[in-house]
């Protein structure tokens, strides 16, 4: 409180300014600073034993702090767009370039002839569309709803790794996987969705007719624009490991995003306020005007 009269003398005014917001460290707070051993003043939320060593902090009066990301290929904007038509939905043959593996094919007809083997799914909140660990024989396009992927968590509990939504696919790789692969994750639904399923048979039906199909998968599987690339669509870094001979190890770097996220630093202010008889009477052994500061 910033306000006390003297012992037996209070009066009206400075029973109000008791029930006035405290603006400053009381007296009786101030005296049990003063009057026993005890550490300096702490806060929960600050502990330099985990928080410096986790953020990379840097000194600056201000600017902008950037987000740098290693650098991604993707063409388009990552989504297939639909046609409805009462409760049918329809995919645009067109929109399955945005597929990984069909990117920069400009056959109409193929694309068409695989836009027709789509066969719509519903699904309701909690029902699981794929199984982690069985075949992966099927590529999804989601029309409409909320799909979480799940993998088993440390401790047998249940990890969602990833959310997908309107226009989001999965499993598009399984056109040029090998037979017998399987399902890294469980994809279940969170709330009632629409998918779109081409079977891999189907897949391999089309790619009979139409070889340049299968020769464009096969040319774009593990690369994208001429890259290769790891599961996150990252420029892949090459390796090399030997144990007998001088090997030529090859260069490379990490590029960056040409555009990554920034965030503007501003300068926070705030007033202090310590009682005159705190800083005064009660300023051993701790400073309270220092502690004071450092903890705001």
């Amino acid at each position: 409180m910033s306000v006390e009269a003297a012992p037996g003398t209070r009066t009206g005014t400075a029973q109000r300014h008791q029930e006035q917001e405290q603006h400053s460290l009381s007296t009786a707070a101030a005296r049990n600073l003063a009057t026993t051993t005890k550490s300096e003043p702490q806060m929960q939320g600050i502990s330099s034993r985990w928080l410096l060593r986790t953020l990379p902090w840097v000194h600056t009066p201000g600017g902008v702090y950037r987000v740098n990301r290693r650098l991604s290929y993707t063409l388009g904007d990552g989504r297939v767009t639909f046609v409805k038509n009462g409760s049918k939905v329809h995919v645009i043959p067109a929109e399955l370039t945005e597929l990984p593996l069909l990117r920069g094919f400009d056959d109409p007809l193929a694309l068409g002839a695989l836009a027709e083997k789509f066969v719509q799914k519903e699904y309701q909140p909690g029902q699981v569309i794929v199984h982690s660990g069985k075949k992966a024989d099927h590529v999804f396009l989601i029309a409409h709803g909320k799909v979480e992927k799940i993998c088993p968590g440390k401790y047998g509990d249940e990890n969602v790794v990833g959310r997908l939504g309107d226009g989001d696919t999965f499993g598009g790789h399984t056109l040029a996987r090998a037979k017998g692969t399987t399902w890294e994750y469980t994809a279940r639904a969170a709330t009632a969705v629409t998918i779109l399923a081409l079977p891999e048979a189907a897949y391999r039906a089309v790619a009979d007719q139409y070889t340049h199909l299968r020769a464009h998968v096969a040319s774009l599987n593990g690369s994208r624009n001429g890259f290769r690339t790891n599961r996150a669509g990252e420029k892949a870094i090459e390796l090399s490991a030997g144990h007998h001979g001088e090997h030529v190890l090859p260069g490379a770097f990490a590029d960056y995003e040409l555009k990554p996220r920034e965030y503007e630093l501003s300068v926070a202010q705030t007033v202090l306020r310590v009682h005159t008889r705190v800083a005064d009477l009660y300023n051993q052994p701790m400073n309270q005007t220092h502690q004071q500061l450092r903890l705001t």
